[in-house]
């Protein structure tokens, strides 16, 4: 008897399986959500929450994550899907589609959550939805995933170690991806969202270990709500930094790394380019999980315009930013 949920009363179906079915039963197939708030103005607190389901475990969880007050901050809650692999709720954590692609509500109850949140995202560009991407090790797929990218407001709360905070028109990022995605064995991913007030610069690019192109796809998405441009080319140059502002050695588990800098050149559809210049902190590593993490950074670039944003950098084993990890497995090559 194939087991029915609630969704699967609508007419939505796009094969002929129930909705709790996925294409292809692999151990790594989850479906995400990721949302991250920080201020336009400066470098400061930041908060992300994620929720994901992961039918072949049937499980739902959620983190709640970020820098609040210069500590680091990680929580995880979950729940057994019992029947509903669909409701967007992990252990106190929730998330709420108001109005797709326009607004939706994030909370997280800070008597279960190590970081509480009660945050609204609107939008202030259209979304984009990123061509598929995948990535194998032999026969073995490692990447195998659609990603779509947007920018909003946040507003509301979030609350640590018993104290609320005000949230008030943050800038930031939502994420929805669905596939298979093996963190551990992905060489190297780059993930940048840049904030402008005209707009954002969003791209997604992963790379072999020594260094050789395997995907790359974004935009700049306008804050005026028209048509996001597409990315044609993106080159990196980035640095991780000790706390003294000298280079630092990733080594095996980012021991040393305090903050990052560098520049980013963007080229979009019909030729034009821009150039990123980003320093910021290591605001939330990945370790022990994984290698590398999310850096809050400025943004200044060549045509003036100023932001803030996050630079993620993480992965296995790559020969510039990690060079000298061991991987948990064969790679891609």
């Amino acid at each position: 008897m194939q087991r029915l949920t609630a969704l699967d009363e609508y007419l939505v179906h796009q094969t002929p399986e129930p909705l709790s079915v996925v294409q292809t039963q692999h151990e790594h197939w989850r479906e995400s959500l990721f949302f991250v708030a920080h201020r336009p103005d400066r470098l400061d607190d930041m908060v992300i929450l994620t929720m994901a389901t992961f039918p072949p475990r049937g499980v739902m969880d959620s983190l709640q994550m970020g820098n609040v007050g210069g500590v680091q901050v990680i929580g995880h809650t979950e729940r057994a899907h019992n029947g509903d692999p669909h409701t967007m709720e992990a252990g106190g954590a929730r998330v709420e589609v108001v109005k797709p692609f326009e607004e939706l509500h994030l909370s997280a109850d800070p008597a279960q959550c190590t970081l509480g949140m009660d945050l609204t995202f609107r939008a202030r560009t259209q979304p984009y939805g990123l061509r598929r991407g995948n990535m194998r090790a032999g026969n073995e797929v490692i990447w195998d995933q659609s990603h779509m990218l947007q920018s909003g407001w946040f507003n509301g709360t979030y609350t640590y170690d018993g104290v609320t905070h005000e949230v008030h028109d943050w800038w930031g990022q939502r994420d929805h991806s669905w596939g298979i995605r093996n963190h551990g064995r992905c060489p190297m991913w780059m993930w940048l969202q840049l904030q402008f007030d005209d707009g954002f610069l969003g791209v997604w690019h992963w790379e072999l270990a020594n260094g050789a192109q395997v995907y790359s796809d974004g935009c700049w998405a306008p804050a005026d709500g028209s048509a996001p441009v597409p990315l044609i080319g993106f080159r990196h140059d980035f640095t991780w930094l000790q706390s003294d502002g000298e280079p630092a050695r990733y080594g095996d588990h980012g021991e040393t790394v305090s903050h990052v800098r560098g520049t980013a050149v963007f080229t979009l559809e019909g030729g034009r380019s821009v150039e990123v210049q980003a320093e910021g902190r290591f605001d939330r590593p990945y370790e022990p999980f994984q290698r590398g993490g999310l850096n809050q950074v400025s943004l200044t670039t060549d045509d003036g315009r100023t932001g803030t944003g996050i630079i993620e950098i993480t992965g296995a084993h790559h020969h510039r930013y990690f060079p000298d990890t061991t991987p948990p497995g064969p790679l891609p090559r």
